[in-house]
């Protein structure tokens, strides 16, 4: 047993962080499916369309992108991001990545209440909120906005990101007109948030630095502290309003903008040798 229970550890470590959001996703719609079979009910976690109820349960704007009940949705939306998560951990900093990821659920929640506070005659009826498709939206969007001449095979055919993407776009909106038009709006939420971050950043500019900041102070109030005292601790100085850290992880990003574009352009294959093994060391 302990055998087991160290190599579930194990695996557990060595997991990437996309891989293990979709652990997360998998144990909350086990769980939710235990719990409604007891028929508990689990709307303190859906989102809401009505204002006055989200106001009382403002944690929903999260808790809502790890909730799914039914098989099919869960499983596209963590196939989508078991594929897309690999294409941007090789490409981009966890911390970028977790930003896309967690903004894109914020702005699918935001849309959504918004289009059904703001437009009740087009959106009538009262809805619920559940499921990443709008963070996993945002990753997907992001991708093709900032490497839109990147093409992939689909079988025979090469395709344009940007092709993909704006046939997504295309898809979510002639949903409007469906039965999900709440999820839609989350979906173009998400792929907003993911177009303005990649345009964004391809001009240098990390919209998502102010949310990283905010979510590291979160994280260090359920850090458990060393026991250990610092005795000494030299001050990192600043370059340009920046740590060292973040200048050179500044550097390094802008240096992975640069062999993008060279690989959206040219191919992969246009790379020298120093270009790849850079490229491979980033995404390690």
């Amino acid at each position: 047993m302990s055998s087991l229970n160290y190599d579930i550890k194990n695996k557990l470590k060595h997991l990437n962080i996309f891989e293990k959001i979709i652990a997360v996703n998998v144990v909350v719609f086990i769980v939710a499916l235990i719990l409604r079979r007891l028929q508990v009910s689990l709307r303190w976690i859906e989102l809401p369309s009505d204002f006055y109820s989200f106001i009382v349960k403002p944690w929903t704007l999260i808790t809502y992108a790890f909730l799914h009940y039914d098989f099919m949705h869960i499983f596209f939306n963590m196939l989508w991001l078991y594929v897309l998560g690999r294409m941007f951990i090789n490409l981009f900093s966890v911390k970028i990545a977790l930003n896309v990821y967690f903004l894109g659920a914020l702005f699918g929640g935001l849309l959504f209440l918004l289009g059904y506070n703001v437009l009740p005659n087009v959106f009538p009826n009262e809805a619920r909120l559940l499921g990443a498709s709008g963070a996993v939206r945002a990753l997907l969007i992001f991708l093709c906005a900032y490497m839109p001449n990147k093409e992939f095979r689909f079988f025979m055919v090469s395709i344009k990101l940007w092709y993909v993407g704006a046939a997504i776009v295309f898809l979510d909106f002639m949903g409007f007109f469906g039965l999900n038009p709440g999820g839609n709006l989350a979906h173009f939420g998400g792929s907003i948030l993911g177009y303005l971050y990649a345009t964004q950043l391809r001009n240098g500019h990390d919209i998502g630095k102010g949310f990283g900041r905010f979510m590291d102070s979160i994280t260090r109030i359920f850090t458990p502290k060393s026991p250990l005292k610092t005795v000494y601790k030299k001050k990192a100085k600043d370059i340009a309003g920046y740590t060292k850290e973040e200048f050179k992880e500044f550097n390094n990003q802008k240096r992975i903008n640069i062999i993008l574009d060279k690989i959206s352009k040219s191919g992969y294959e246009s790379l020298s040798k120093e270009e790849k093994e850079f490229l491979f060391k980033a995404g390690k």
